[in-house]
């Protein structure tokens, strides 16, 4: 059901004004808000506009739809004659301004239809549902109206007004939005200077570090050989006086080298600790791989712990493994940590029993070797701080028990060594249970390609910050960073050091982007390193075209470590990989 409203003309400039203001005044008086009101005089006024730029002119017909249901009010611009030419192309938004004014119009209206009839002429018909029930008819909007509903006429002077009102508001709104992106770039170049500069300090601090620690490493390695040296000549001496070679000892003599021998014992293992610690941080400690039997390794232990039970009120139990598949792994180093968590136990243990047992994991395919006993135990604040090198945790019967608090360091490292973890679970008084699960085999691991093995990734960019900004992002990753600071460079770089992945600036001084992707993608030797453009300029159709050879191109603000790496992975690892584009 339908109540025609209004009908009107356009026929030129002023027709349009008319026509606008109309618009507004019935959608005030069907009862749309202020924001709708102006949505639909602008759409409206767009249709016209366009019927007047390409047709000459038209009518303009209201009409209230389903007003007993849920009211729309419904505007239709017809055209006579031919009609609008080229309607086709410009419902498509393919015409120019023409297109974006229907795109916008066709926005703002809940239906918008486009017709156009086979004997000629054209009619568009925009509809704005109204939220709620209309009991209104024509003869509501009578007032509106100088003449009648018979193509009178409205007075402009308050649509002009209400344009003037709009549009000063408007341009008060953009000078608002000015002021607070001028703020917020500022704020935002601030920060990046400050994000540059933590990024420059954090680096100089991890590069003091690494130099600490290698330092450190290098010291200890000396320092270990030089005290391996006296030490042996002591344990040597000192066994030769036992075994009475140069003659008989008198008992306190006996007791005064046999003290001297155990200190010197326990200085060799403090250094084999220390020597150990510091080839795990250099990276300088191998894993021989080989499979041994988990019983056989048990037994071996069972015979090389014997010597350490010397309170009888302790038991030392270790129990069947006869189940455990064979194992390939660096039996020498699970040997080591197994035999430090036992003897741990035993020195910390004044009563029960200390136990070991193995499981296998079928679902992980892991082994887990847990030793257990019923210690003095370890409170909750310190089951991480015994595994911090040189820590012993203060309790009464420590000062009878020997210790460097290196054991358990060096333990959790070389777990971590063989692909497992060493964990702790204690309670003080009840005892302790340490667990060492390393896996049955060591996870395969890909064959590296001789040909791609360290090979970097190259940043061609004149701009420092840019370089160091993706240097840092790239830091983590697997692959050394190399830069250039023009084309020209980048191609010799790329030439000689045949790099992974190349990431190319655009706007650069003598050989900009674009020549230098076209001369990377021309060499023979350079055409198959998969190019990513990293720029700060808005590209338009005919560059993209030219950088066709590029596998990625990507804004320089959008730049962050975690899509630089997971680019990397992409177009470094596979070659042949699917394009990335904005």
């Amino acid at each position: 059901m339908s109540v025609p409203v209004l009908r009107m003309s356009a026929a030129g400039d002023d027709d349009l004004v008319q026509i606008r203001q109309a618009a507004r005044d019935i959608a005030r008086a069907v009862g749309f808000d202020v924001h709708d009101q102006t949505r639909i005089a602008t759409a409206l006024s767009e249709v016209v506009r366009i019927a007047l730029a390409h047709a000459g002119g038209g009518t303009v017909e209201f009409e209230l739809l389903d007003r007993a249901k849920r009211a729309s009010l419904s505007m239709a611009v017809s055209v006579g004659g031919p009609g609008i030419p080229g309607l086709a192309e410009i419902a498509d938004g393919r015409a120019g301004d023409a297109g974006l004014g229907i795109a916008s119009a066709r926005r703002l209206m809940d239906r918008f239809e486009i017709h156009a009839g086979a004997s000629g002429g054209s009619r568009v018909v925009l509809v704005k549902r109204l939220a709620g029930a209309a009991q209104i008819d024509a003869a509501s909007f009578g007032h509106l109206l100088d003449g009648g509903t018979g193509g009178g006429r409205v007075r402009p002077a308050p649509e002009m007004d209400a344009l003037l009102a709009e549009l000063d508001a408007a341009r008060a709104a953009l000078r608002r939005k000015d002021d607070e992106i001028a703020a917020l770039n500022l704020e935002l170049e601030s920060t990046n200077r400050g994000v540059v500069a933590l990024y420059s300090e954090l680096d100089d601090q991890a590069e003091q570090l690494r130099r600490a620690s290698e330092l450190k490493s290098r010291f200890l390695s000396n320092m270990s050989h030089e005290f391996r040296t006296p030490l042996n000549s002591m344990m040597a001496i000192s066994r030769l006086l036992l075994d009475h070679v140069d003659g008989e000892l008198s008992p306190e003599q006996e007791r005064q080298v046999g003290y001297i021998r155990s200190s010197a014992q326990s200085l060799i293992e403090l250094v084999n600790d220390l020597l150990d610690i510091a080839k795990v941080e250099a990276g300088k400690t191998d894993v021989r791989l080989e499979q041994f039997s988990v019983p056989d390794l048990i037994a071996t232990l069972r015979g090389v712990l014997r010597p350490l039970l010397t309170n009888s009120q302790v038991n030392l139990v270790l129990d069947d493994a006869s189940d455990i598949p064979m194992v390939l792994s660096d039996e020498g180093k699970v040997s080591q940590i197994l035999r430090n968590l036992i003897s741990n136990a035993l020195k910390y243990t004044q009563a029960g029993t200390v136990r070991m047992t193995t499981t296998h994991d079928r679902i992980r395919d892991m082994v887990q070797f847990r030793v257990s006993d019923t210690g003095i135990g370890i409170a909750p604040d310190d089951l991480e701080r015994i595994f911090h090198e040189f820590v012993q945790i203060e309790h009464p019967l420590q000062a009878h028990v020997r210790g460097t608090g290196l054991g358990l360091p060096l333990s959790r490292r070389l777990a971590g060594l063989l692909g497992g973890e060493l964990e702790v679970h204690s309670e003080p008084g009840v005892g302790s249970t340490f667990s060492l699960t390393i896996p049955i085999r060591p996870a395969p691991t890909a064959d590296p390609d001789p040909v791609r093995e360290g090979r970097p990734i190259l940043v061609i960019d004149d701009e420092d910050q840019a370089r160091y900004v993706l240097r840092q992002c790239l830091a983590s990753g697997p692959h050394p960073v190399i830069e250039a600071v023009d084309g020209e460079e980048g191609l010799e770089r790329a030439r000689t050091e045949r790099p992974r992945l190349i990431f190319l600036d655009l706007r650069m001084p003598r050989m900009n982007g674009f020549e230098t992707l076209e001369q990377l993608a021309g060499d023979p030797a350079t055409a198959g390193i998969p190019v990513v453009i990293v720029t700060s300029s808005v590209l338009d159709a005919a560059e993209v075209q030219r950088l066709s050879h590029a596998r990625a191109i990507l804004s320089k603000a959008d730049i962050d470590r975690d899509g630089a790496l997971a680019l990397v992975a992409q177009l470094a690892g596979d070659p042949g990989g699917p394009e990335i584009r904005p």
